[in-house]
């Protein structure tokens, strides 16, 4: 199936619904129509693709269905790139329509590119009859949407979503018109990540209100949350915890609030038990999904969130550090080292396959005969179907030929009093093959110290597992959707001792 098929679905079944904007602007759903199949004209047999670099725009829906409509792929990139990795990802997708907003446009000169609000408002002014509509591309093997990987360890690339996946995500976990005309979700994740596609698509398909938040702040995220009755909102894991920062403890009313999803990065238990308890009237869902994978592929829900907080049952109450069960259209596998099936509590890599799975790359096909994606996450699936995710198996310390798991160390880290963010990495060891040092950011106010942290990991784990030495930091690298950088972390304490990253 094929998104411009979106677009009929969302023309006659939400026609005089509101679907986008805030409460200065907004558009129906056969005004939304009207627009894509504008844009489309335009770009029809004239462009290869559309690309966006700019930070989120209530249009953004528009443009990339108008890109879907005509059959060219919509390619959203992250404007935050310094100037010549920006040029360098462009240049990938020559006669392109470049699209814009006023504060990115000048860095774009060159490119002529187009705003987005203008050239939308510029073509509302056309008689699509006078022009000749465009007839709507059908082929679901075509590329939908290209996101590029963060690239902290080699040049990015190119991740490509053909339009059978994300029709499968959608129709997968997604049920039609579903949402009452009240209800508004706030999308605060950039378009350049899955979550930030998959958002927009998602409550597109089921009916309700998109009100797109330009740049993210707490504060303004909590205004507009307020201001607009928003009811579903999704943040990655630096937003919620600048939102728990920004609340300091207060328990805000937001009644409105019914759920409020978190993903794209590991988010520590004690940032989700804060915000459990300043919005105690919200379902919080924890969604784990790749860009490969068209996003979610596996959902912690309202109800295990509650459970958790509330149960004495230590099993129940450890469903909080999970990412849920995996939904019913994909399935997984984890397997060993030899590429065997492992049995339940086993860990080792996981594999997924399902039709919302695409593990393509430009120029790459990642998928194995049998149609199955090793996502290189390293996780366990425990008796009662939850997932966990003990990190990227890249990650991996291995000291004297014991394989650590970075994660496991930096949660115990995470629980001390006084330390907000924690980072561990494997550095070269001329006896262990490597040692285990930890990078450890305080909370504001705060102060801790390395050998009570060492201590406290020892206790929970052992001698083997504990960090030789732990760093005291400002702050730890993140790309902008919470991800933590940690061969960047790596690179730094390597070239502190004059090293190279291994």
């Amino acid at each position: 199936m094929h998104l411009s098929s979106f677009v009929e679905m969302v023309e006659s079944g939400f026609d005089d619904r509101v679907l986008l904007g805030d409460e200065n602007s907004q558009i129906t759903g056969t005004e939304f129509g009207f627009l894509v199949r504008l844009g489309a004209t335009q770009i029809h047999n004239k462009y290869a693709s559309v690309m966006y670099v700019g930070e989120n725009h209530a249009l953004l829906p528009v443009a990339l269905f108008a890109a879907a409509w005509a059959g060219v792929p919509f390619v959203p990139v992250n404007y935050r790139l310094e100037d010549r990795q920006l040029r360098l990802l462009i240049d990938r997708y020559p006669n392109s329509l470049v699209l814009t907003d006023p504060l990115t446009a000048a860095r774009l000169e060159e490119l002529s590119p187009l705003i987005l609000g203008e050239w939308l408002s510029a073509l509302s002014t056309i008689d699509l009859e006078e022009v000749g509509p465009t007839e709507p591309a059908e082929n679901d093997d075509d590329v939908a949407v290209v996101l590029f990987t963060s690239g902290t360890t080699s040049e990015p690339k190119s991740a490509l979503l053909r339009h059978r996946h994300l029709m499968a995500y959608l129709l997968g976990s997604v049920e039609f018109g579903s949402a009452a005309e009240s209800e508004a979700v706030l999308v605060s994740v950039p378009p350049y990540h899955v979550a930030g596609i998959a958002n927009m698509l998602s409550n597109l398909f089921s009916g309700r209100r998109l009100v797109y938040l330009q740049s993210f702040s707490a504060q303004a995220w909590l205004e507009t949350v307020q201001r607009e009755a928003i009811t579903h909102a999704m943040v990655v894991p630096t937003m919620l915890a600048r939102v728990v920062d920004e609340l300091d403890g207060e328990i805000v009313d937001h009644s409105t609030l019914r759920t409020l999803s978190y993903g794209g990065a590991k988010v520590s238990e004690r940032i989700i038990r804060l915000a459990l308890r300043a919005f105690p009237t919200t379902g919080f869902v924890n969604a784990y999904g790749l860009t490969e994978t068209a996003s979610t592929i596996a959902v912690l829900g309202p109800d295990d969130h509650r459970d958790a907080l509330t149960s004495d049952d230590p099993m129940i109450q450890r469903r909080l550090s999970s990412v849920g069960q995996v939904l019913p259209m994909v399935q997984i596998e984890i397997r060993d080292d030899h590429e065997q099936v492992v049995t339940t509590g086993g860990s080792g890599l996981i594999y997924l396959r399902g039709e919302q799975v695409s593990g393509e790359y430009a120029g790459a096909n990642l998928l194995d005969g049998d149609g199955w994606f090793c996502t290189r996450d390293q996780g366990f699936i425990d008796s009662d179907g939850y997932l966990f995710i003990e990190g990227r198996v890249d990650d991996t310390i291995i000291r004297g030929g014991e394989n650590i798991a970075p994660a496991e160390i930096e949660e115990v880290l995470l629980a001390q009093p006084g330390v907000a963010e924690a980072c561990v990495v494997g550095l070269p060891d001329d006896e262990w093959g490597q040692r285990i040092v930890a990078v450890v950011v305080q909370q504001d106010g705060r102060t801790v110290e390395p050998n009570i942290l060492q201590e406290a990991v020892r206790k929970v784990l052992r001698g083997s597992k504990t960090p030789e030495e732990i760093v005291i930091r400002d702050s730890l690298p993140h790309t902008e959707t919470g991800k933590m950088l940690r061969r960047v972390v790596q690179s730094e304490l390597l070239a502190r001792e004059g090293g190279a990253a291994s």
